[in-house]
């Protein structure tokens, strides 16, 4: 990186509202938006890198405009509802539990552990051990210290 662009990024830090505004207002040549420190921080961050490097290619740029306009024409019912983050039917997943390896099948339309059907991870996890556990975390599916 550019000792330039890393000295810039740096005096973002501690640069005051006023003066982020002013960087805005230099480098986006429009008035700042009413977001807060931290949004004009970032926001203003990848300007600089964008205007030194290079910003997104074409490619990236068309593939994100046909993402959006795939979106736009889904109902707000189909836009709001959470995507489906779940293994392939027929997956493994394997978890040691105090020295024994368990090892749960995932099926269409729920999971298989010991020859029988759970409707959930976390059920399976239960049934392991004897506590009540988050499913996706208890398999390594999901970080237990983030929302995704």
């Amino acid at each position: 990186m550019n000792v330039s662009v890393l000295t810039q990024l740096a005096a973002l830090k501690g640069a005051s509202t006023p003066v982020l505004k002013a960087k805005w207002r230099e480098l986006f040549e429009t008035e700042p938006p009413a977001y807060n420190r931290r949004f004009l921080e970032s926001r203003l961050a990848y300007r600089i890198q964008e205007l030194a490097y290079g910003g997104p290619s074409r490619q990236t740029l068309e593939r994100l405009q046909a993402m959006a306009k795939q979106y736009a024409t889904r109902d707000a019912a189909e836009r709001k509802a959470r995507p489906v983050h779940r293994p392939i039917s027929g997956t493994k997943l394997i978890r040691e539990w105090q020295g024994i390896e368990h090892c749960v099948t995932v099926r269409a339309d729920d999971f298989e552990y010991l020859g029988r059907p759970y409707k959930s991870l976390s059920s399976v996890a239960h049934e392991i051990t004897g506590t009540k556990w988050n499913g996706w975390v208890f398999f390594g599916l999901k970080n237990h210290q983030s929302r995704t």
